[in-house]
Order: C-alpha cells, then sequence, then structure tokens
C-alpha cells in the first residue's frame, strides 16, 4: 500500500492544523508517528478500521484521528498546538494494535508541521 500525507505547514502556538493521509488500498491499522530533529520517530495515533483510536499521552485531549474508510483515507486534526509538537509527521498503516514504528510496514513520505512560539 502506498500513503501519501498532506497538510502541514506553519502555524503559531495555540492554533490548529489538519493532517490527512491517503492509501492506495484498503488498510486496517492507521497511525500517525511523528519525528523532531534530533529525537526518535514517535507514536502519536492510531485508529482501527473498526473505529476504535489509541494516543500518545502528550497530544491526548489535543489531537484527534478520524478515517473515512470508503476513501481509504485518515485524517489528524491537531488542536492547541504546542512549539513542541514541531516534528516532521508521517502516516503509517500496519495489520497490529501496536504504538511501536516496527510494526508498520506502509509509510508516507512525511509532512513538516512548524508550531512557533
Amino acid at each position: 500500500v502506498q500513503l501519501q500525507a498532506s497538510g502541514g505547514g506553519l502555524v503559531q502556538a495555540g492554533g490548529s492544523l489538519s493532517l490527512s493521509c491517503a492509501a492506495s488500498g484498503r488498510t486496517y491499522i492507521m497511525a500517525w508517528f511523528r519525528q523532531a530533529p534530533g529525537k526518535e520517530r514517535e507514536f502519536v495515533a492510531l485508529i482501527v478500521r473498526s473505529g476504535g483510536t489509541v494516543y500518545a499521552d502528550s497530544v491526548k485531549g489535543r489531537f484527534t484521528i478520524s478515517a473515512d474508510n470508503a476513501k481509504n483515507t485518515w485524517y489528524l486534526q491537531m488542536n492547541s498546538l504546542k512549539p513542541e509538537d514541531t516534528a516532521v509527521y508521517y502516516c503509517a498503516a500496519g495489520n497490529l494494535i501496536l504504538r511501536s514504528a516496527t510494526a508498520y510496514d506502509s509509510w508516507g513520505p512525511g509532512t513538516l508541521v512548524t508550531v512557533s512560539s
């Protein structure tokens, strides 16, 4: 499955951005990860095709993941953004409900989100 993410950009702290990821085929677990400069890639959120969601503690209550299964597309609505949310955001697809990046076998190219203070 090929993935293409879009929607990154520059926003002030406290603002909002929305990311989307389109897959070339059906996916079961759809996730978002992020990688800040000099840091390891970290889990952000995932959604199961049936609708269940899991969030990292750092984004819970601020970010919302959703999906349109008919379009094989999922989204990340990011509100109340903080400078520490600055990172390259990657969408990923897999078949296991895990937070580890190694569990995902399809990755999008990444989209940069920059939050200014």
